[in-house]
């Protein structure tokens, strides 16, 4: 009897070490979610494809993830919320880019450490349907006619599409003047009622609207053409030749982060590129898969904002 009630105990014991033997050789030994923060409202294509990234990389590597929006200040407040969490593995976030400060924030290369690029791709410049000129050539030659009666909306000062647009004033000679929002989601439907009469967007929030005629989109910010847009040209054929700026999109953790997870994580990002909501995402959104290691999504962030900071300061640019 006692050697039945030995073995029994000893079994119970077996059995209960089990999880813990499950969990030996993750880095994420807690039953806990991790948090993938998004500094911006629902809506727009950093949530969009967040939130489709973040399903197939929980599903990877066995652990759950909670999309937390913590929209506000162009991205800033997200990137405090991340700078200031435990370097455990538990918080990420995608950094949105370029994406320029007035004042100092946590930025990838310093408080941030890159995990990798989800993704890069244009921006869209799009007018109010009612009443647009019929091309961009046309559209600036009324810029220039008045040029005080014109503004555009971006998801926010410093962002890219506050950027592109500055970059816009500078090689077309117009006056834009800039409205922010928290999101893309929020602009379009200003965009759309022609409170703000343009906007420079990312692809998700307005691709709708451009199919159902609400908007005119005049010009992509890439080099290329995408596929969920087909017959909208580049700002070089457009008529304004040598323009470039390209979002981008990159996920990031705090400085200090245990290389195992950056690694882990990267690796899980990069296979959920196959994912086909990823591919959806990416499509709805005009993006490219990312596919850099840690190290060369740092050096290309940090690229970027060397070379749009370079943008903002040639333009004269306050973001405050």
């Amino acid at each position: 009897m006692k050697s039945f009630v030995r073995t029994s105990i000893l079994g119970l014991l077996a059995c209960a070490a089990l999880p813990l033997a499950a969990h030996a050789d993750t880095p994420w030994p807690r039953a806990k979610p991790i948090t993938w923060v998004v500094g911006f409202v629902p809506g727009g294509t950093v949530d969009a494809l967040t939130r489709a990234i973040a399903k197939s990389v929980s599903e990877q590597i066995g652990q759950s993830i909670v999309v937390d929006n913590k929209p506000g200040a162009s991205g800033a407040l997200g990137l405090q919320f991340t700078a200031r969490a435990p370097a455990d593995g538990y918080t990420l976030i995608t950094v949105p880019g370029p994406i320029v400060f007035g004042r100092a924030q946590p930025e990838i290369g310093r408080e941030l450490r890159a995990v990798g690029l989800l993704s890069q791709g244009p921006i869209v410049f799009v007018g109010t349907a009612k009443e647009a000129p019929a091309d961009l050539k046309a559209l600036v030659a009324a810029m220039k006619k008045d040029p005080d009666m014109w503004d555009f909306a971006s998801s926010g000062t410093g962002t890219g599409q506050h950027l592109a647009g500055e970059l816009f004033n500078t090689m077309a000679g117009t006056k834009m003047v800039h409205v922010p929002y928290k999101g893309g989601g929020q602009a379009v439907i200003d965009v759309v009622g022609g409170q703000v009469k343009l906007g420079m967007l990312g692809v998700t929030p307005v691709l709708s609207q451009i199919k159902a005629g609400q908007l005119k989109a005049y010009a992509v910010t890439t080099p290329f053409r995408i596929p969920s847009l087909p017959d909208v040209p580049t700002m070089d054929e457009a008529g304004i030749k040598g323009y470039e700026a390209t979002q981008y999109f990159a996920a990031a953790v705090p400085k200090g982060t245990p290389d195992a997870i950056v690694a882990r994580l990267n690796a899980a990002i990069t296979k959920a590129m196959d994912a086909r909501d990823v591919q959806t995402a990416l499509e709805a959104g005009g993006q490219v898969p990312g596919k850099l290691t840690p190290g060369q999504a740092q050096e290309f962030v940090q690229k970027s904002l060397a070379r749009f900071s370079d943008v903002a300061k040639k333009a004269n640019i306050s973001m405050d």
